[in-house]
């Protein structure tokens, strides 16, 4: 995929509109096995290498990144490279619950095929399995909007990131 087809092509992203930093709220977490803790990792990994962020009133950055939960919200606790924070934002997860609780069920129903289904199952539900983390993408960028700049592949990125908040392992 070129960066064109990331839909950045009408915005001009300077170089500091980027995450440095981003972790994980322990306490919306708490501890998991450690193949939760590896997803969460290599998702924050995949992140950071390469991401398009920006706060909508902001001209700064790099930014860094903390994310929690809190009264059935997700936020988004934006800072500079100083982790001195700049804004919060907060957005409900009403919006997520049914999008999030069918990709963990289709996430279930994919690691059980992988066990024992031909490839044209595992492939079929797979292919739903994308086009639920996309959904999930396209509805966290729409909800950003107004608040923070971010390209489709860091929102993908990101609704990631919320699922792992909502995986308890």
């Amino acid at each position: 995929m070129s960066e064109q087809d990331d839909g950045d092509e009408l915005q001009s992203w300077p170089d500091q509109a980027r995450l440095i930093e981003v972790t994980l709220d322990e306490a919306s977490i708490g501890r998991n096995n450690s193949e939760v803790e590896h997803e969460r990792e290599v998702a924050i990994f995949d992140l950071l290498e390469k991401n398009r962020f920006a706060l909508e009133a902001h001209d700064a950055g790099p930014y860094t990144l903390r994310l929690s939960l809190a009264d059935n919200r997700l936020v988004f606790t934006v800072a500079d490279e100083a982790r001195e924070p700049i804004q919060h934002v907060m957005l409900s997860l009403s919006p997520f619950r049914r999008i999030v609780k069918d990709y963990f069920l289709i996430c279930d129903s994919y690691y059980a095929a992988i066990k024992t289904q031909p490839a044209a199952k595992i492939e079929a539900i797979d292919m739903g399995r994308r086009g639920l983390h996309d959904e999930g993408s396209r509805l966290l960028l729409e909800r950003l909007k107004g608040k923070i700049n971010v390209d489709i592949a860091t929102a993908r990125r990101l609704f990631t990131l919320l699922c792992a908040l909502h995986w308890k392992g």
